[in-house]
This record gives structure tokens, sequence and C-alpha cells, in this order.
């Protein structure tokens, strides 16, 4: 049997697994595995985490421990149940001011990812065009690609505050594109989109008949300013839909629990894909975040956790030299990196963070995208608290004999 010729051409067809080439995280995971084997004794110090560093609020967990003992929800929740989407409904309200119809404008996700990965599903046909915001999370882009759709890359600079410059987009293409991949507030480089820029990109994507995907698992993690959502804007409702996770704001990574909102009907198309596909979260999961996700004294405990220790990361980083600034949002710290270490020339951003893997046992992120920048995410392992700064100190120590050169 030729196993070879039965994979399809979108994941390699015939050269499927045979590639050489090493994806980033991977080469991450193996110079953390060489840091140890060189230096056994040495704590590696993980700034490259993208998930969150501590356990789901109290009131999520209790009710969770009280809902999965009860025989009503063992069955299916195929796209969702009542109850959360009021709950989502209400945290849109209390947290953006944003009213949403529970019954046609809001449905649930086993997390965002799924969701992203279903969408072009409703909307791609081969040919077609597709933006995604680079760097970023290229879920909806892959799956894009599987179905022939051409993927066109818009870069976030810093001179343009890491927002794309839409003057810049040629208009023919623009007609030709179905969806516009945006992620605010933004991983990797924390940037919070403004007002002005959404009203801008609304503006945009009606002239072009494009859906504005705007992916938001972050929304509640900012630091300078309010929180926003794209659907405060006027005009949002007829071209925008808008991606919620309860991972980030609410540290339920593994719970898998998400929510996409907006034009009728896109939720609509999204939903219908996401029936084929799935039957639903379990229900106990989503009446336990029923308990605490439009409660915004738990989402502040968990925003100021993180704003405590990217403030103080600043300080660390910029003692070293490196640029660093406060991000808008997001747990993530995104700065130029260093330019060598000693008599070493760095060639890109990949190289400075695998030698400070291998040398110092510092993990972080590494981003060419656009130029060579590091991200440092404000979710690194402590044993609390009164841990963090012993963890930060052993950084500015580290970094200090490293020998960096910007």
């Amino acid at each position: 049997m030729n196993h070879e010729q039965l994979f399809a051409d979108r994941i390699g067809g015939a050269k499927f697994g045979k590639s050489t080439e090493i994806y980033k995280f991977e080469k991450i995971k193996r110079a953390k595995a060489k840091a140890r084997t060189l230096h056994p004794d040495l704590e590696i110090l993980d700034f490259g985490v993208g998930e969150p560093d501590q356990i789901a609020p109290a009131p999520i967990r209790e009710a969770l421990k009280e809902e999965v003992d009860k025989a009503g929800n063992r069955g299916y929740a195929d796209n969702g149940i009542p109850e959360f989407k009021q709950a989502a409904a209400t945290y849109m309200k209390k947290f953006f001011g944003v009213e949403l119809d529970t019954a046609t404008e809001i449905n649930h996700s086993i997390g965002t990812k799924p969701a992203l990965a279903m969408l072009p599903l409703a909307f791609v046909n081969p040919g077609d065009v597709v933006f995604q915001t680079v760097p970023g999370y290229p879920v909806m882009a892959t799956h894009s690609k599987y179905l022939g759709a051409e993927v066109v890359d818009i870069p976030l600079l810093e001179e343009n505050a890491f927002l794309p410059d839409l003057g810049k987009i040629d208009p023919a293409l623009a007609d030709r594109c179905k969806l516009f991949y945006i992620n605010y507030p933004n991983n990797p480089t924390g940037a919070v989109a403004t007002p002005e820029f959404y009203d801008e990109l609304i503006a945009f994507a009606k002239k072009h008949n494009i859906l504005i995907v705007q992916d938001a698992p972050y929304a509640t993690l900012v630091y300078d300013g309010e929180r926003t959502s794209l659907l405060q804007r006027p005009g949002a409702k007829d071209c925008c839909i808008e991606l919620h996770s309860m991972s980030k704001a609410y540290n339920m990574t593994g719970w898998r629990l998400a929510f996409f909102c907006g034009a009728e009907w896109a939720v609509s198309a999204l939903a219908m894909i996401k029936d084929n596909c799935d039957s639903g979260q379990f229900k106990a999961i989503q009446k336990a975040a029923c308990a605490g996700i439009a409660d915004e004294s738990l989402a502040e405990g968990i925003r100021v956790h993180y704003e405590v220790r990217l403030r103080r990361l600043v300080e660390v980083l910029r003692e070293v030299g490196f640029d660093a600034r406060m991000p808008g949002g997001t747990f993530f710290l995104y700065t130029k990196a260093p330019k060598g270490a000693g008599d070493i020339v760095f060639a890109n951003a990949e190289e400075a963070s695998l030698y400070l893997i291998e040398n110092f046992g510092i993990s972080t992120v590494p981003w060419d995208n656009t130029g060579p920048f590091i991200r440092f995410g404000a979710v690194f392992e402590s044993a609390g608290d009164a841990d963090d700064e012993r963890v930060l100190g052993e950084l500015a120590s580290r970094l200090k004999t490293a020998g960096l050169k910007f």
C-alpha cells in the first residue's frame, strides 16, 4: 500500500512528514533541553509561555464541582446552552456596553482556536483572498490555505503603532478579500487598537465587502485606558464578528470555552458550520463559567496580577539595555531583540533567543516577521506573588552577565 498517495496536497501530499524545516517553537523546546543538559542545576526561567500561570477563580471552580454531578448536564450541548449565551451577553454589556441578541448574535465555541479554524469553511472558496496581520496567530489563515485561498500578510509595524496601514493595501486586492483577521489587544505586540482605527477599518470593510474577524481573547487585559470592543463602534454589527475567550480573562485555558458574537449573518453561518463539526462544550463547564464571567472584580484581579509583573519586567529589561515599554494590553512584552553579545553578532531575533536559552536558561519567543523582536511573557512560573521578585531578580542577574549589545 502506497500510503503517501493518500495524503492531501494541503498537508504536503507525498512529502508529508519529510520536511527538515524545524518549527520555531520546536527549536525553543530543543534549546531548553540543551540548556538542561549543559547546565543541569540551572533553573529555566520561562518567559516564553503563552498561557496563564494561575488556575481559574474560586467561584467558577466551585460551580463546576456542583454542576458536574447534575444529571441534567450529561447530554450534548450542541450550539450552546441559553444560560451561557445570557452570561456572555451580560459580560459584553457590563465590560463594553455592547448589547447583543442572545438568540441571533452570540454563540459558544470550544475555545477560539476551533472557531477560527471553522470560520473559513463558511466563507472561503478557492481563489478567494484572506488578510491576516503579522506577526500573529495563524490558525484562520492556515485553514483558509487548506481551502485554496490566497492569504495576504498585512504587516504590523512599530512606526504605525502596530496597527495595519489600510492605505497601503491594494484596492483591487481588497475587492477580492473575504476575511480580514485582526487581534486586539495584540499578541505578540501588546498594542491596543484605537476607536479611530476601528472606524477606519469598518469603513474599509464596507467599501470592499469584507468580514472583519476580531480575535479578542485579551480584551480584559488593558493597562492604559478603557477596555474596548470592536462592536462598540457604529456599523460594526454589519460587518464584524468578534471572538472572546475564557482562557486569558479567567485563567480557564484547559477548559476550552469561548464565544463569538456580532453580525447576525456571520454568527449564523459559523454556528451552522460548528454544528456540523462538534456537539458543544460540556454543559457543566458552560454553567460554571456563568458563575464568574460577568464579574468585573474577578477579571480585575487577574488583570492587576499581570500589570504588576509587566511593570517590573519593563524595569528589569531597561536596566540591561532593552528598549522595553509597557504594553497597552495582553500579558506580553514585545521589544527589539539585542544585536549581539560579546563578540557574537545575532543575525535575527531567533538567534538571540536561542542564545539566551542555551547559555543562560532564559526562555523567550522570537519574532522576525517585521524585524527582530523578542516577546517576554508575564505568565512565568513562580511560587506565588511573593516569589515573583526572586524570579525577576534572577532574570536581571543573568541578563547582566549575558553582556548583550543593542
